[in-house]
């Protein structure tokens, strides 16, 4: 039988660890809640009260449920008042040397029967543990911020936690309605060994000028469902956490180079821009602590603040292509107002595409997303063809054949020909260079990438790929364009990738490593993602829907151009695609989708 913890301990009140005191309020735990000043405990005891306030605002809580949860937290200055509990959970910066030294006086002021544990999110468990005489006594139980709101735990064992101990802190978990993942002490747990990788990258993509701040979080927000962009998040976890966590998983996780801070981070932390708690950090803030983002003067680092003006007037729009996504844009840009032509190869291919338009825009009309009126509009906007001859007067061109560069190359080749002067050329390539179908035509100048993401009338993300010729007039209006359709378009330069593929794919690719290494299964790692950073998709449920091959070629792409070692496509990815393991399509991946 599970132990009965009657009365915990919480050392340190910061926004942590005051939302781990109210997770055990708010079960019926009796709390002693120690900080190392009368001061500090006056701060962790506001923050207590403001969370609970506002719970009983926005009606989540009783008012006389709030009243009983704090009559169960006893506030205290210094480790003594801890001799009684049953359980500690320290929650204090992540320093070792500061931990170690809580731990040893821990392991003197507590019972002999205590549980020590430490809600680091990337330091030694074992290191840590230690420090004790009771190192079998000693457990992770890592919250996520907010811990009240937030459902996933990581409980991390040692070499030497006892069994039991797990299993009582599992038990407890579960007391207080927390879905734990039971893992061994490695840098980064799941969650972090996942998300910091990705976090790194993206800092590096803003460091690089590849993209503005603005884009690369709204393409992470829009085009792959997050709950926030990477850089705001950087902002919300503070800089100075953020690098500490990296600095930790370098060192400890195998020196590998995608958790070696970049440079910028470092900076940013020894000038004070900390985040949303020093007033600025990515963003800049209506005061510390304020979510509320207010305009900045533009830094040296950012790139262009506005797209520079002169869009070209687009009236009428040529689309080349037969698939799915030839079929989507055709309907984006019929339904904004648009003249459209469609050209395809051959009449019967040209009437597949009409009828699959059709059909789109008539499930629009039966879900109410559409009146008849404007359905009929937008087929009457369209015209139909199997020449690119077609195409002489048009203002800009949308290609969307199959990726391979020969043929788009070819395509742009003919274009060129045909298309009257100052007309822009699009493609809608997801991993093929930008340039290399520039270079094909006489008017580089001319050509950008506009890549729509999949089903294309719902996704609200366009990228705009920029090559090192094409003119900025050519940008601005492919963004003019995107907003017309109603889409956001984040702006990037013409590498492996653009800026969502390349920052999701190697997250994914890291996840696969996990799993190959053992350290969990691919359940609990949906599940941290999920429960503990809000993924709308685990990275093995989002690998089977995209597609494993899919996933293989997108991260042989993203190593061939950037000679990452960390990038490196796991091998296990590469055994399961040889042998025909591909997902949801073969109904078969890193899940049995048999059943479905």
């Amino acid at each position: 039988m599970a132990r009965e913890f009657s009365t915990v301990g919480v050392v340190g009140l910061g926004t942590m660890g005051a939302g781990i005191v109210e997770v055990f309020a708010r079960n019926g735990i009796d709390v002693v809640a120690v900080e190392i000043s009368e001061p500090a405990v006056e701060r962790g005891r506001v923050t207590l009260t403001g969370s609970t306030d506002r719970a009983v605002a926005k009606g989540k809580l009783d008012p006389a449920d709030r009243d009983a949860l704090l009559s169960r937290v006893h506030f205290a200055v210094g480790l003594d008042a801890l001799h009684s509990v049953d359980l500690v959970i320290e929650a204090v910066p992540e320093h070792l040397d500061l931990k170690q030294r809580i731990f040893a006086e821990l392991d003197r002021v507590c019972k002999p029967e205590a549980i020590l544990a430490t809600n680091t999110s990337s330091l030694s468990v074992t290191e840590i543990s230690v420090a004790t005489h009771r190192p079998n006594q000693v457990i992770g139980i890592h919250f996520f911020n907010p811990a009240p709101v937030m459902k996933l735990v990581e409980v991390v064992r040692t070499v030497v936690t006892a069994p039991e101990v797990v299993a009582d802190v599992e038990a407890l978990c579960a007391r207080l309605g927390k879905v734990d993942v039971t893992i061994n002490d490695r840098a980064g747990f799941i969650a972090n060994a996942l998300l910091f990788g990705y976090l790194n990258h993206a800092v590096g993509m803003f460091e690089s000028h590849y993209a503005t701040r603005e884009d690369i979080d709204a393409a992470m927000k829009l085009g792959c469902g997050l709950p926030m962009g990477p850089l705001a998040l950087m902002d919300l976890i503070g800089l100075d956490t953020a690098y500490e966590i990296l600095d930790t998983m370098y060192r400890r996780g195998g020196r590998d180079r995608r958790h070696a801070p970049v440079p910028l981070l470092k900076q940013m932390v020894t000038a004070g821009l900390l985040g949303r708690k020093s007033g600025r950090g990515f963003y800049t803030y209506e005061r510390p602590g304020s979510p509320v983002v207010v305009p900045d003067e533009a830094t040296p680092l950012a790139t262009e603040a506005a797209l520079a003006d002169g869009a070209r007037a687009i009236a009428k729009v040529g689309v080349v292509g037969s698939g799915t996504m030839a079929t989507g844009i055709i309907e984006v840009f019929a339904k904004a107002g648009y003249e459209v032509v469609s050209v395809t190869r051959g009449a019967e291919k040209s009437a597949k595409v009409c009828e699959a338009v059709k059909t789109s825009l008539n499930k629009g009309v039966v879900r109410g997303k559409l009146a008849e009126a404007d359905r009929d509009a937008a087929l009457g906007r369209i015209s139909w063809s199997a020449t690119l001859d077609h195409l002489a007067d048009v203002d800009l061109v949308v290609e969307a054949v199959v990726e391979e560069l020969s043929v788009k190359k070819a395509l742009f080749a003919s274009l060129d020909e045909i298309c009257k002067p100052g007309v822009v050329l699009a493609t809608t390539t997801s991993s093929l260079p930008v340039i290399d179908v520039a270079m094909a035509t006489q008017r580089p100048a001319d050509v950008v990438g506009l890549h729509f993401f999949n089903p294309a009338p719902i996704m609200p993300l366009v990228e705009v790929v920029r090559t090192i010729r094409t003119s900025p007039e050519t940008t601005a209006t492919a963004r003019a364009v995107c907003a017309a359709l109603g889409k956001t378009g984040v702006v990037c330069g013409d590498r492996s990738g653009f800026i969502v593929n390349a920052l999701l794919f190697p997250y994914l690719n890291d996840a696969v490593k996990m799993l190959e290494a053992s350290y969990s299964t691919a359940d609990d790692i949906d599940h941290a993602m999920k429960l503990g950073c809000g993924y709308p998709m685990g990275p093995f449920e989002l690998l089977d829907v995209v597609g494993l091959d899919v996933a293989l070629a997108i991260q042989r792409e993203l190593y061939l151009e950037l000679r990452e070692p960390g990038f490196a496509p796991a091998p296990l990815l590469e055994h399961l695609v040889t042998a025909g393991y591909l997902g949801r399509k073969t109904r078969r991946g890193f899940r049995d989708h048999s059943h479905r």
